[in-house]
């Protein structure tokens, strides 16, 4: 982790993990940010991937005091929870009523072929979009085309896209004209050559099969292929893990290798640089990593065919955040019917190789109509969600694939790229009624002393007590010293009673192992940290980015929530 610009009480706890853990042959056994220590063997070796759901270590045997300075903590898991009378929600995405922000327009959007079908397509196929500090904008990265090429468009505001007239291609906004499938761009903001600055992993079809690698200095003037993955399928995309340092390859790989398949499955392997972590060896080189499992819901057929088709992931404060695209298979065959649906699914996982997927409805999901612009499969986008405020926006594509016309030929259909909206920080809450319930955190420690939640107690109300490793409240941060929060707010500051200017922080605390203790009635608190300044800065990854972050990192705290119009001028609540 970069920590020249952190503040110096931060820099002290959050140094960077001593030595990378990874999989081409050295040691391994680190402690992670989060006090997780890792096994000496690194990436875990998993002999034969089953149908129970993936065991996460970290969920049972957690560190003694878990180190809290790194980013926003969250409720997705009970990591963080020692017990609690309330009750946990899991939320999802709010499509926006403009949907699809994106739609095939242009020759060179339906242009093209693939095996004799044709289809009018602007979608990210994962590829990418994120928030440029450097220009102010939004930036997509999309396929158009049937497996065709690769353009571009921008927003100020995440809504409104334009489609610029670039050089590339000229007159269109095509930024590589090569044929793909998949494929993953990814804003590198640390990255300190210049000309690296935006990465594309890229699978192309023909006339070479593979994943390969591209850089260019502004996402739009691509280099030649700089490198070739080893083998592997064509719905396999990359991300980087910033915790560790680490590029990771999200593999899409069968059991067995080759023909005739069993079933699918995805495969592991990282590097501390992109060409290294494409550097595997055959098919069936690369860790064995993730299945669908017993809990996954098949629907639209009985046909046992569902599976997971892609995992798209990216650091959001603390802890990774990943979508699990998960195919359910194609309709009956008659005309009409839906043809690959998939859905978009969530996992966490705080040390970048174990999922802990404790809901498994889809948090992006298919039309209901067959006439919906995404009836029949949506998939997830590169960079995952960006900060607007308030808000995560998370992009994502659909499509309205018949399967089948009336005349019984295949058809790939349109497709398009929507969007929804999600509280930030809102993928879980703990929430309370009318009767008071309680959390307690196991022991944790902190090197910041302002106390920041994301909470809506309006209505209710909201109380923090600090407790000491015996297990009674501290002097001064007692219940009753509590200051009462009563409003909805993702990033409120809590104080207690006889502090200077307006009530205590929590600086007398600072590096011992402590407990919170929130007491709640009618309220849903989604998020706690503890900021080294006042703005609430929590120091740690913003995904994708959003108006007003100045690198891949929330070093902006409150000023943020200045940077872009409000939501409600912009879409509906």
């Amino acid at each position: 982790m970069d920590n020249r610009n952190l503040p110096s009480c931060f820099r002290r706890v959050v140094a960077p993990v001593l030595f990378v853990v990874c999989s081409n042959g050295t040691d391994a056994g680190e402690k992670l940010y989060n006090g997780i220590v890792l096994p000496d063997a690194w990436p875990p070796k998993v002999e034969k991937l089953s149908l129970e759901p993936m065991p996460v270590p970290y969920l049972q045997a957690r560190p003694a005091v878990i180190p809290i300075d790194v980013g926003r903590q969250f409720f997705v898991d009970d990591f963080l929870i020692e017990e609690t009378t309330l009750k946990r929600t899991f939320h999802q995405l709010k499509p926006y009523s403009g949907n699809p922000v994106i739609v095939a327009e242009h020759r060179w959007e339906e242009e093209g072929q693939w095996k004799g079908k044709t289809g009018r397509f602007a979608i990210p196929f994962s590829d990418g979009v994120w928030f440029d500090p450097k220009d102010n904008l939004f930036k997509m990265w999309y396929m158009a085309g049937v497996l065709q090429r690769t353009c571009y468009a921008v927003s100020k505001d995440g809504l409104r896209w334009d489609k610029p007239s670039l050089d590339v291609r000229p007159g269109t906004n095509v930024v590589h004209p090569g044929n793909r499938d998949s494929a993953t761009v990814w804003l590198d903001q640390d990255e300190k050559n210049p000309q690296k600055r935006f990465k594309m992993f890229r699978f192309q079809k023909l006339p070479r099969r593979g994943l390969v690698l591209h850089y260019s200095a502004d996402g739009i003037h691509w280099g030649d292929e700089i490198h070739w993955a080893s083998k592997c399928h064509d719905r396999t995309t990359v991300f980087y893990n910033p915790f560790r340092k680490v590029w990771v390859a999200s593999i899409k790989a069968t059991i067995p290798p080759k023909p005739p398949y069993l079933y699918a499955v995805r495969r592991f392997y990282e590097g501390t640089d992109p060409i290294s972590a494409l550097n595997w060896g055959g098919y069936g080189d690369p860790y064995l990593w993730l299945r669908t499992d017993r809990l996954e819901q098949m629907r639209n057929t009985g046909k046992p065919q569902h599976r997971i088709y892609n995992l798209d992931a990216v650091a959001y404060e603390s802890l990774m955040l990943g979508m699990f695209s998960i195919y359910h298979g194609d309709g009956d065959g008659e005309p009409g019917s839906r043809r690959h649906m998939n859905d978009v699914c969530l996992g966490f996982s705080r040390d970048g190789f174990h999922w802990h997927r404790p809901d498994r409805r889809a948090f992006v999901g298919v039309g209901i109509n067959s006439s919906d612009w995404n009836w029949t499969n949506v998939q997830s986008v590169g960079g995952c969600c960006l900060i607007v405020r308030d808000k995560l926006y998370v992009y994502y594509s659909g499509r309205n694939s018949p399967g089948v016309d009336n005349a019984g030929k295949a058809n790939y259909g349109t497709a398009s790229t929507g969007l929804g909206f999600l509280r930030r920080d809102g993928f879980a809450s703990m929430d309370a009624g009318a009767t008071e319930a309680v959390l307690t955190t196991c022991p944790v420690r902190f090197h910041g002393k302002h106390l920041f939640v994301n909470v809506n107690s309006k209505g209710g109300e909201l109380r923090i007590e600090m407790l000491g490793m015996n297990g009674k409240a501290i002097a001064s941060y007692t219940r009753a010293q509590s200051l009462v929060v009563r409003t909805d707010s993702t990033l409120q500051p809590v104080r207690w009673e006889k502090g200077e200017t307006g009530g205590k922080d929590l600086s007398s605390l600072t590096g011992q192992p402590v407990r919170f203790r929130f007491y709640m009635k009618n309220a849903r608190l989604y998020s706690f940290w503890v900021s080294p300044d006042e703005s609430g800065a929590s120091y740690r990854y913003a995904a994708a980015g959003g108006p007003g972050f100045t690198g891949s990192t929330d070093r902006i705290g409150s000023a943020g929530y200045n940077c872009a119009p409000p939501l409600k001028l912009i879409h509906p609540k």
